[in-house]
């Protein structure tokens, strides 16, 4: 493996640590403004460290090609699934755009970020996640699956917790 593709996959689990991190901080929370602030932070990192995976990518895999990076994904998809689609790109995309997105929201208004109803935090927190365990979970092998598995399992975790609490705003994963 080369350098611009070690660079691409080390920017990508930092950057799913990073979000994991900053879920974590938020769930266990209690509406604790140091916390909130440092789930921020790690939100932020992690988008931006994302971001960055995004340009690794494009620059040292696909080489600036939206074709290659469609047929680079479909090719992953038929190996796992038997599909071979590469519309899982445009769910990357999609990806990206919602968690820069929810992070500039949080930057630009704090309080209405995180005062925002549960309909829609959860579709973006599900939506981020599914993302996050398919690409360390489920397209992934070795020690980025498990832990992927243990970061799932954790998120969950608390996941569960804030819904049986029954709190309304998003500082719940």
């Amino acid at each position: 493996m080369d350098t611009g593709e070690l660079i691409t996959r080390w920017t990508a689990r930092a950057a799913l640590l990073l979000y994991a991190g900053s879920l974590l901080v938020r769930g266990l929370e209690d509406n604790r403004r140091d916390r909130l602030h440092l789930s921020r932070w790690l939100w932020t990192a992690g988008c931006l460290v994302f971001l960055a995976h995004v340009v690794c990518a494009f620059e040292f895999v696909h080489h600036w090609s939206h074709s290659a990076a469609y047929a680079y994904t479909a090719r992953q998809s038929a190996e796992i699934t038997g599909l071979n689609w590469g519309g899982g790109l445009y769910l990357n995309y999609l990806f990206t755009l919602i968690w820069s997105a929810d992070t500039g929201w949080w930057w630009l208004s704090a309080k209405s970020y995180e005062s925002r109803p549960r309909w829609i935090d959860w579709p973006v927190q599900a939506f981020l996640a599914f993302m996050a365990f398919n690409a360390t979970v489920v397209f992934a092998d070795g020690l980025t699956r498990w832990v992927g598995v243990a970061a799932t399992v954790a998120l969950s975790a608390v996941a569960a917790r804030k819904l049986l609490k029954k709190e309304g705003s998003c500082n719940a994963p």
